[in-house]
């Protein structure tokens, strides 16, 4: 009798995309108990409406430009820098401090579908966080949304440009800290400088010529200057800097910091921590 061996097969991994989705589904569940996530999800609109309560009324910034207006804008860019850049800069440490991305680097997983679950947890937070500040400036503070198809096309591809170049950042920047316990302490106060030197708080063009200096180097600054255009009358123009909303240095900046950071997430990202090799 001659003997035939059977040799198994071995069995076949999920796809990218089914790890994907499973990422993503873990991601979404886990927000609901994270702290830290839901405070950078109601930190810009607690803002909002503290500022809009002793700045707002008839306050104007502009002739026909209230200040709350001008501050909805600017905590629009905002929120999506919190929920892009800060957050994932602080969760991220957490989560290598903790062991957790050692040992999914060291399954079959692929590492894509990690990098798949932040980027939908991040527009997911950015999505409700734009709305809730949208929906508490027009109940409480009156701020009129653009009309026509034009503002919200630009409104769109801001925030796109604006989430994928803060999201590569925060990723990249996620290396920095030397554990997640000092985290937070080295974010939020680089992402709360940010703010106050990119026009969020006070009327860029008033700024320290020095400020607007260093605050044109990064991402911020353009978003909440693009955003002004989508948020501002199209006479508000003339109180920028420029003279003009320069919707095409926006868009060249933000597609800059995108390569930037995609190069730096590449060189930086660490699945270990630095005890770990």
């Amino acid at each position: 009798m001659t003997a035939t061996t059977t040799r198994q097969r071995p069995a076949k991994l999920p796809s990218l995309a089914t790890v994907s989705k499973a990422r993503v589904r873990a991601e979404l569940l886990s927000f609901r108990e994270r702290d830290a996530v839901v405070f950078v999800l109601l930190f810009p609109v607690i803002l909002l409406v503290v500022f809009g309560a002793v700045f707002g009324g008839n306050a104007e910034v502009a002739p026909g430009v209230s200040f709350i207006q001008y501050f909805v804008a600017g905590m629009i860019a905002a929120g999506l820098l919190s929920a892009s850049f800060q957050n994932l800069a602080i969760q991220i440490p957490i989560e290598r401090d903790a062991g957790y991305l050692k040992r999914l680097s060291g399954t079959p997983m692929p590492k894509a579908a990690y990098f798949v679950g932040k980027i939908v947890l991040v527009g997911f937070i950015a999505l409700i966080q734009t709305v809730m500040l949208l929906a508490i400036g027009i109940l409480l503070y009156d701020v009129t949304l653009p009309t026509g198809f034009e503002p919200w096309l630009n409104f769109a591809w801001i925030a796109l440009l604006g989430v994928t170049s803060c999201t590569l950042l925060g990723i990249a920047f996620s290396s920095v800290p030397k554990n997640g316990k000092s985290a937070p302490a080295i974010v939020s106060p680089i992402a709360i400088v940010l703010q106050f030197i990119s026009g969020v708080f006070f009327v860029f063009s008033q700024l320290p010529n020095w400020m607007q200096t260093i605050a044109a180097i990064f991402p911020l600054k353009w978003m909440t200057q693009g955003m002004r255009s989508v948020f501002l009358p199209d006479a508000a123009r003339a109180a920028e800097p420029a003279g003009s909303w320069e919707l095409g240095r926006i868009a060249l900046v933000l597609a800059v910091w995108c390569v930037v950071g995609l190069a730096l997430c590449l060189l930086t990202f660490r699945w270990r921590t630095r005890s770990d090799g």
